[in-house]
Formats: structure tokens, sequence, C-alpha cells
């Protein structure tokens, strides 16, 4: 790492000029100022394309601001229109040896993919190869597969419905339901836990909610460097006099104070706008002792209420109407016992009836949760009890209220949506029968920590990804790493280099594709794509860059042209969806008549939202009624019974999207130069007898024999609970193991990972996983 570290506590405001100078750098580095600045103004606006970034929803018409876009929206769209290429001399220059020593930062530095690349094992380099060539030898190791289960096909969020709808086509035909998927690492818990409560795993709000919310709770998430067009959001409703209660184990700088950078008087002052009306600081794993904590003081205020003769708190007509199990649900709250509920949470009582009270008052409230609940042993058990807090008071399906769960990449929710599933449902197998007219097998397939437990076991020979970077971003990354390099195959649909390219298999190809912002012409004609944002809202995308290299083709073409090199019987019209897109469409408007009905007329429109049940009040649950879920104790983890254990909390960089790291800083935490740091409590480090910036090494406290340890390390004093540290990942994923992991969707339980930290002899670096 070039530099040296400097840590420098933050206590600015969050956006304002330091988001401006951010964004200015990256477009120096990158090359793209005058190209970039005028694109930029094209980004989330009708007639332009979506970014590529997070799934923030865009604002309706007549909201459109001359900006639309955020730092990090602005730096992704830098390093994919970047003027460097990774051309066949780099790679005749590096062999993937020496690249596998890389960072991740350097990797993406090299710019952008502008040939199909084939791996040469004779002289351990990449290799230009034709396209043609490329898919009749993917083609070839897919047809000598033993069973079609033997194939991984894995799906990031930067994939547009249209090729995500085809290649869940062309992998169901070719005979398996193996969709390892993106979502099965961050929301999985949304999708499996929430249509148990309300009958859909998706959030039931839209933007326009925000303006007409009388309260706004945000739990486990960090909007302003994981979706940092929120924050408007957010400002405006303090402006209104909106109380916004955060709940969070650090206090992030943007839901401290922020400054807008389109507001010309802050900037111009040097003013901000302080966010968070209440900061409940939570220990990690304590987010369910809140919440049922919450719930009881609520329950409590209401007794107290209808006593003194000023009417109910909670919302009796509501439950009666649409609910199922309230008084079960009310009576675990009330049994729940206050010691417990602090001792486990860090909160005391008097807090949480403060925060009980916020919410008693509000008459439509918002809550908006991330990672920090979903990356739990049980957190398809915390989006339960979220949905059941909002339920007591009748806060779905009515105007300014609803449970929104923040989505991370831009069309995540989108690729689910049409048929990224390893789970599909009877009712979706059946129509897509009808509409193209073979047997899709009826199997539920591998969701991510399976495909890698069938690499781990020797069963998968083949991983075929669009988009992403699988290897970085799953847990156990040593054991990991040497079962992707056992594959035969694997294929990586890719803009950029990154990690994924160099773990590979016998045979690898790297496939690149024409990028969001670029044009895609087929047939003379331009071409559109869609995307689905985080509240169901979708909309055209449509690039206006020539493509970095006349070589590269859209993910559509390389879908269909696999497809027709896989199954040359076929008679799926592949060629035809690849030379015009609304044909795709109509196929997926046929496969899903209730949400996609008249697509491309649809498409006319700036954006349009998909039914959402839940948010009409019809509940799609067995009950035929939203549901309160009694959940049994209040620990969002297993327990671990070890002294001196700590839960460990792997977070994102401010200089970081997923696994693309923009540069080696974090402003926001005063962390410059350096991601080998640890967040810890003054006092864990005083009974350790760990110094400040002192070397200090993790090791997991696992279940399976397996010492998994992380070195060269140093120790943050930061505000954050006792027993809690933080640390970056994908640094620390070999920590995590993969069998910790949410119990219902097997979403790895990223931010409760049992730890022991100690102090390290200075410059003791490395990993390790042992005894396995």
């Amino acid at each position: 790492m070039s530099g040296s570290s400097r840590f420098k506590p933050n206590s600015s405001p969050a956006g304002g000029w330091g988001a401006l100078n951010a964004t200015a750098r990256i477009l120096r580095e990158q090359s793209v100022i005058a190209q970039s600045t005028t694109t930029l103004l094209k980004m989330n606006k009708p007639g332009g394309f979506k970014c590529s970034s997070c799934a923030w929803p865009n604002p309706t018409p007549g909201h459109v601001k001359t900006f639309e876009f955020c730092e990090n929206g602005a730096k992704a769209l830098a390093f994919e229109t970047t003027r460097k290429r990774v051309t066949r001399e780099f790679f005749a220059a590096h062999t993937v040896s020496e690249l596998r020593g890389w960072s991740d930062y350097d990797l993406e530095q090299q710019g952008r993919l502008p040939e199909p690349m084939r791996y040469d094992a004779t002289t351990d380099h990449y290799v230009p190869c034709s396209w043609d060539e490329a898919f009749a030898d993917i083609a070839s190791e897919l047809q000598a597969l033993d069973s079609p289960d033997e194939a991984e096909f894995y799906t990031s969020g930067r994939t547009s419905n249209e090729a995500a709808f085809l290649y869940s086509v062309f992998v169901r035909q070719f005979g398996t339901n193996n969709f390892p998927d993106c979502s099965n690492m961050c929301h999985e818990p949304t999708s499996r836990g929430l249509p148990k409560s309300i009958g859909i795993g998706k959030g039931t709000i839209t933007i326009d909610d925000f303006a007409k919310a009388e309260a706004i709770f945000i739990i486990g998430q960090n909007p302003g460097t994981n979706s940092p067009r929120m924050m408007t959001n957010l400002v405006e409703a303090r402006h209104r006099g909106v109380p916004i209660v955060v709940i969070n184990p650090m206090p992030e700088r943007a839901l401290m104070k922020f400054t807008e950078p389109q507001n010309a008087v802050e900037m111009a002052t040097g003013g901000s706008t302080k966010i968070a009306s209440e900061f409940v600081h939570v220990r990690i794993g304590g987010d369910i002792a809140v919440l049922k904590g919450i719930l009881r003081a609520l329950l409590e205020a209401d007794d107290a209420s209808r006593a003194a003769g000023t009417g109910a708190l909670i919302d009796d007509e509501f439950i009666a109407t649409h609910t199922h199990g309230f008084e079960a649900a009310a009576a675990a709250a009330r049994a729940t016992g206050w010691d417990e509920i602090e001792a486990v949470s860090g909160i005391d009582q008097a807090q949480l009836a403060r925060v009980a009270h916020i919410y008693a008052q509000s008459k439509a409230t918002i809550i908006c949760y991330g990672m920090g609940i979903t990356q739990h042993q049980r957190g398809s058990n915390a989006v339960q009890q979220i949905a059941n807090l909002l339920l007591a008071k009748g806060n779905i399906g009515k105007p300014g209220a609803g449970i929104a769960p923040v989505r991370g990449h831009s069309n995540v929710q989108g690729d689910r949506t049409v048929g990224i599933d390893e789970k599909p449902t009877q009712i979706y197998l059946d129509q897509l029968e009808q509409v193209f007219g073979f047997r899709p097998p009826q199997e539920h397939g591998h969701d991510t920590v399976e495909a890698v437990e069938a690499m781990v076991a020797g069963h998968s020979k083949v991983f075929i990804a669009i988009g992403g970077n699988f290897i970085h971003a799953i847990p156990d990354t040593p054991i990991a790493y040497e079962a992707m390099s056992r594959l035969k195959l694997s294929v990586a649909v890719s803009t950029k280099l990154n990690r994924g390219h160099v773990v590979h298999g016998h045979k690898a190809y790297i496939l690149p594709c024409i990028a969001r912002a670029e044009l895609d012409i087929q047939n003379g004609v331009k071409q559109r794509i869609t995307i689905e944002d985080a509240t169901s809202m979708v909309g055209a995308s449509s690039g206006i860059l020539e493509p970095a290299s006349p070589d590269l083709i859209s993910e559509i073409a390389i879908v269909c042209r696999m497809a027709r090199a896989t199954l040359p019987d076929s008679a799926i019209p592949w060629e035809d969806y690849e030379g015009n897109y609304d044909l795709i469409r109509d196929k997926i408007a046929a496969v899903y008549p209730k949400l996609y009905a008249r697509m491309n007329e649809r498409l006319d429109e700036p954006q349009f939202h998909l039914r959402n049940s839940a948010r009409e009040r019809e509940w799609n649950t067995p009950s035929g009624r939203a549901n309160f879920l009694v959940f049994d104790g209040i620990a969002m983890d297993k327990p671990v019974d070890v002294e001196g254990m700590l839960r460990l909390a792997t977070i994102r960089s401010h200089e970081q999207f997923n696994t693309t790291i923009y540069s080696n800083n974090d402003r926001y935490r005063g962390v410059y130069n350096d991601r080998m740091v640890v967040f810890m409590n003054e006092d864990d480090m005083k009974a350790r007898g760990i110094t400040v910036e002192g070397p200090v090494e993790m090791e997991t406290v696992s279940l399976d024999g397996a010492r998994r340890w992380l070195g060269g390390l140093k120790a943050l004093p930061y505000p954050i609970p006792r027993g809690s540290v933080a640390a970056y990942y994908p640094e620390t994923n070999g920590l995590l193991p993969l069998y910790h992991h949410d119990e219902l969707s097997k979403t790895p339980a990223a931010k409760s990972i049992p730890v022991l930290v100690r102090p390290s002899t200075p410059g003791a670096a490395g990993s390790a996983i042992q005894g396995m």
C-alpha cells in the first residue's frame, strides 16, 4: 500500500465540499472530467441511463433536480468511463499468479476490459480469443457435465431486467435452478422472512412517502456511504420537523450532520443539517432487543393512555381487520424483561420509552433498514419484528408509512423479480413452461452458501458470473479460493478487472460487456434496458457514450450467444432477442402478466410502479392477513460462551461500493491510506492491553475446529459499544465462516462474527484457515 497511514477523527458534516472534492479527484484520476461532467447530467434522468451504483429510487416527475447523482454514483461512472484500458499487452506483461498478489484497488485501477480473453494455463497468462471461440468452448464444457446441476450461474445486481430474464430462461432450459445471486448475501432475509409477515418480500413505500412521513426510523444502515441520494430525502424531512430515529452501533457521520451539496446556502455558509433527532447506540446483535423494547414501551404507553381516557395509541381497527396474531406478539413483548432488554441491547428503558413515544405520536412512520439487520443469524426474524412494530400502528398500506429495506446494488431487486431465484415458485415455473414450451426443472437450486459448499465438495464443476466479484464477496475466502481453483471452468462477464479474474478454474474466460452509460445499438436501433429500484419502480435506461471498445457486446448478446451455443436445438429465438429488446419485454410481460402487462408501452413513462400487494393491504399469506410473528428471545445471534469474545461487523469504507475500492481512504471515519484497521471501544482496548494504533490480530471463535486468523491490523478507538468491533470487508471475509448464516435465508451473518482480538507483534501480517 503506497504512502503512509493517517488517522484523524472527523467531526465535519458529511456531503458538502468534501463530496464535491472527492468527485472531482476521481474524475481527474480517470481522465474523464469533461466527458463525465456532461454524462452525469443524464444520469437518473428520463431518456438517460440509470446509475450502476445503489438502488435508491429516482424522484418522481416534477421533483427532478439538475444533478440527480451522488458522490458514489459519480465514482462508479468515472470508473466505467475511464480512458484506461486493460490491453492484451498488459496481460502479456503480467502472469495471473503475479496479478493474484495485487490489491483489489490496483486491479480495478487498470481500467476497462476491451476484448474477450482466455486463460492459457501453459503460460499463466490471459490471451485474446474470439467471441465464437469462447462461446463454443463454454458450451462444450457445459454439455460435458454429468448433470446440469454441476454448474453454478451467478448474477450481479448490475444486470438489467432483460439480461437477467433471458439468463434465467437459458439456465432453466439447460436444466438447473442453481442461481446463487448477490441478493443471497444481503437482503435475502427480506425476500424470505418478510413474506411470512406481509405476503411480499419487498418494501411497501415509494419515494413520495418520505414527503408525507411524520417519523422515519433508520436501523442498521449507513445511507451517507451506501445510498447517498437518500440523504436528500432525510434532509428535507428534518427541515419539515420530522423526527429521525437512528439505531446503529456506529454513529455514522452522514446520519449525524449532513451538508446538502445542492443547497447553495449551506454550501456558501458552511452550514449543515442535523439528521438524527434520536441516536440509539445499540450493541451489535441488540436490534431485536431494541425492537421488542420499543413495542413493549408502546404497549405500556397504550395501556396508560386508555386508562387516562385519552384514547388508544395502537391501531385497533387495522389490527382487527387486517392482521393475525397480535395478542401473542403483544404477550411476548410484555413478557420480555427490561433487564434483559437493556443487557442485550445496551440501551436503557428510558431511551426506549422516548423512542416509543416518537413512534406513538406519529400517524405515518417509515422504517428503513439495511444489512445491519439482515446479516445476522436471525436476520429474518429481525425483519419480522420490524414488521410487527409497523403493523401495531397500521403503518403499512397508507401514505407516508411502510417498511423500506434499502437494497444495495442497482438492480438486485429487479433480477429477483424477473426470475433469478434458486427457489422459484410453482406459479412461475408453470408460466415459464406455458410461454416458452419447455419443462423447467422443479427442484430448488443452490443459493450462494450452497454453491460454495458444492464447489468445496467437488460437486460443482463450472461457475459462470454475470457481473460482480463473487470470490471476494463470499465467506471463508481462503477455502473459497481453493475451491474455485479446482473448477473445470470459470467465466466472468465484466467491465473491469477484479479478483474473480485471477482466482479461477482450470479454464477461464473474461467476457467484457458494454457499460450501462454506453450506447447499445442493435440492427441500427438504439436499445433500452430496464431497472427496478428499491421501491419497486421500473424505468428505462439508455446509454449515451460510445462503447469503450468496438469489440464489446451487450450482456444480453452474451447470454443469447451462450444459449445458442449450448442449446443448439432450442426453439427459443435467441438471435431475435439479441437484436430487439422489445421482444424480450414482451416475454417478460407474458410470464408476469400481473406485474409487467404492457411493459413496452409503459416504458414511455419516466417510470412505473410494479403492483405491491401489501401496499394495497392485500395480504398474500396463508392466513389472508398480515401476521404478527412471535420470536422467542431477543438475541440476533446464537450465544458464544468464550471469555473476551467480541462481535465483529464487517463494513464498507466511504471510498467503496460493494467490493469495488475507489481509494484506501475513509474520510468520514478519519482513516487515510489504510484499510487494515479495527474500530474498537476504548474500554475494550484497555481491557486487552491494546494501544491506540497498536498492532492487533483477530481470530474467529469457530465451531468447526478450524482456526480462522487475520493479522496485520491496527486498532483505532471509535465510539462503538463495548463488546462490538468493526473492520472492512472484503479484507476480513476470511474470518466469516461459511456455516455462520441466517437460519432461514442462509445470508452470511457478516455483521456478527464472534472473534477474539489481541495485541500482536508489529508486522505480523497475513491470514490463514487451519484445520479444515
